[in-house]
Order: structure tokens, then sequence, then C-alpha cells
């Protein structure tokens, strides 16, 4: 049976450097793995009267639902002044609500991205970890993949277009799904 990793960028554009760095893992995830990509965009803002009023909004459980169903996680992080996009973290906490947390707990996760600067999502990356430690995910700290300068890496519609780029994250999914 194919193993399952829930894929989430944490960039709302479309067109996100970031969407594209997702998409294309999801191409070259190796055989018997595959990649259902994820959406943040519906998730509101957390808000724990709406919690108690109305329970969980209907993009969260969606989520919750197919992370209870994935193997493990890829975020697909962008880096927002030198940390986490707010957006994304908003996501990932309503995620860690209700039944949520438990679904977390020993889940492999592996943090990619991608950035115009030099430096690619090295931040962003590096602020993830608590959090993930506080879910009590199983962070996958072998590989790490960071795309700068991607700007000169992607085609207009965002996607990935550099070869060496490719066979980098090529390398890096097959080294994620040996832990699944």
């Amino acid at each position: 049976m194919p193993k399952t990793l829930l894929g989430l960028s944490g960039s709302l554009r479309r067109a996100s450097l970031n969407a594209g760095l997702l998409r294309a893992a999801a191409e070259l995830t190796p055989e018997g793995t595959r990649v259902q990509i994820g959406s943040i965009r519906d998730v509101p803002l957390y808000d724990g009267d709406l919690e108690k009023a109305q329970g969980l909004p209907p993009a969260v459980e969606e989520l919750q639902a197919q992370l209870q169903a994935a193997d493990g996680v890829l975020l697909v992080t962008p880096e927002y002044n030198n940390g986490i996009p707010g957006v994304f973290k908003n996501a990932i906490d309503w995620m860690s609500r209700g039944p949520g947390l438990r679904m977390w707990a020993g889940k492999p996760v592996a943090l990619i991205g991608a950035s115009p600067g030099g430096f690619g999502t090295i931040m962003a990356q590096d602020h993830w970890l608590p959090v993930l430690r506080t879910l009590k995910a199983d962070f996958w700290a072998e590989g790490r993949l960071m795309v700068s300068r991607a700007g000169d890496l992607f085609d207009a519609e965002g996607n990935l277009t550099d070869s060496a780029s490719r066979d980098r994250l090529a390398t890096f999914m097959e080294g994620f799904a040996k832990v699944l």
C-alpha cells in the first residue's frame, strides 16, 4: 500500500515559490509514496470564542482528516521577516485543537522552503523546531532543503524549472520517504 504525505504550503499565493516547490515535491516523490496537497487557504484566524461556540471550522476538520490519514507531513515554509509566516503557524495551531494534537504525536515531519533571498528559509525552518517539538512530531533532521535565490529558479506560474534544484528535491523526497 502506498505511503501518503500531507503536503502544506505556508503561502496563500497560487503562484508562490513555496506552492511551486510543493507541487514539484509531489511530482518527484518516489514510487510507493504520494503527496496529498492540502490547503490552509480557508482556515480562519484562531479564535477561542469561535471554537467554543461552533467547534472546529470545516477547513480545519478537513486538514485534520488529511493529517490523520497521512503517514507523514511535508511543511513547505516561506520565510517572512526571518520567521514563520503567521498564516501558516495559525493553520498548524488550529490543526492541533481538539483531537488534532494526538494526530501530530510521532508523525514524521520534514521542512523545506524557497526564498528569493540568499539564505533560503533557514530561519523559518529553525523557528518551526520548537513548534514541532511541542506537537511531539517526529522531525526528520537527516535532510534539509532550502532553495535560495528562488526567483531565478521558478517560472512565472511558480513552477520549479531549475534542474539542479529538482535533483536536490528528488533526493530529499527519496530520503524522507524511507522513514515513513
